[in-house]
């Protein structure tokens, strides 16, 4: 079961970063250039629609492998070891990444435009260092440390 549930986390991991990353680096420059908030809206009403349940299959299946690996969801922040440290900092990136999200959908995207686009676009540059940062802790499980 761990390899199946692994695989989905994998897949959804890879519709969100990849996604993002096409939205930070893609997408948003030309927006930026053109200074076109439609354009934006238009990619992320289509992007949801596929990133918001690649978001909840990832912390659904996220949540079982913590717990396979260590079952005491009190111990997910104890720094006393590498795999704690490595499930709480991927927990710490989850609530940044919804803290943002969650700014961005109530404070800037109902009234996008010119005059905020920036705003938006800096949101979308951390979201988007977050998932790459996501995939990184995720590999680093398999890996080992970087340094």
């Amino acid at each position: 079961m761990h390899k199946y549930v692994l695989l989905l986390h994998v897949l959804a991991a890879t519709v969100w970063t990849g996604g993002h990353l096409v939205l930070a680096l893609a997408v948003l420059p030309r927006v930026l250039r053109e200074r076109s908030p439609a354009d934006l809206l238009r990619f992320e009403s289509a992007y949801e629609k596929v990133g918001m349940p690649a978001l909840v299959v990832q912390v659904l299946s996220g949540v079982w492998l913590a717990w396979n690996l260590v079952p005491d969801p009190g111990a997910w922040f104890a720094a006393d070891n590498f795999v704690t440290r490595l499930i709480g900092l991927k927990l710490g990136l989850l609530a940044a990444t919804l803290a943002l999200a969650t700014d961005a959908r109530l404070r800037i995207i109902p009234q996008l435009s010119t005059d905020n686009l920036d705003a938006m676009a800096r949101r979308i540059r951390l979201v988007t260092a977050l998932s790459v940062l996501f995939v990184v802790a995720g590999v680093t499980f398999r890996t080992g440390a970087w340094a």
